[in-house]
């Protein structure tokens, strides 16, 4: 089975059997799934929202989130079918106040209600990076956790 790897500011979606494979801290891993069509996709972004700044760039959880959807629709995905999880936004010793992460959890979760996208799994925040795996055989995803 193929393996990709995306880092910060990528995506990628897949409709061969494949894996998608990202490492996260207080980022944030967006995973659809077109449960009929098999069809995956996942994003990683950094920072929650584009401030109308500069390049609307994937690094933007609502920019990379909106290109998401839009990848898997061209390549077949039907929208009625796409379920969600969603994985990241660690708090890694830093000033909870100024922290990135809880911003970054609610804009996935906003822009997933706003799409009406179901999110049917989630493991978010906490002190613990992640690496996750996410498998378009049947949307499974394996999560295993930095020490």
């Amino acid at each position: 089975m193929e393996q990709k790897i995306i880092y910060s500011e990528q995506l990628h979606v897949s409709v061969t059997p494949s894996e998608i494979v990202t490492v996260l801290g207080s980022c944030i891993a967006v995973c659809l799934f077109d449960t009929k069509n098999k069809i995956s996709g996942m994003n990683h972004y950094l920072l929650p929202l584009w401030n109308g700044n500069g390049l609307k760039s994937l690094k933007y959880g609502n920019i990379s989130i909106e290109r998401l959807i839009e990848a898997m629709q061209a390549v077949g995905a039907d929208h009625k079918n796409i379920e969600a999880k969603i994985f990241g936004g660690a708090m890694l010793n830093i000033n909870e106040e100024i922290s990135v992460a809880p911003r970054n959890i609610s804009v996935a979760i906003d822009m997933l209600k706003h799409y009406r996208i179901p999110l049917i799994a989630q493991d978010v925040g906490g002190n613990r990076g992640r690496k996750v795996i996410f498998s378009n055989e049947d949307g499974s995803v394996y999560v295993k956790y930095s020490k």
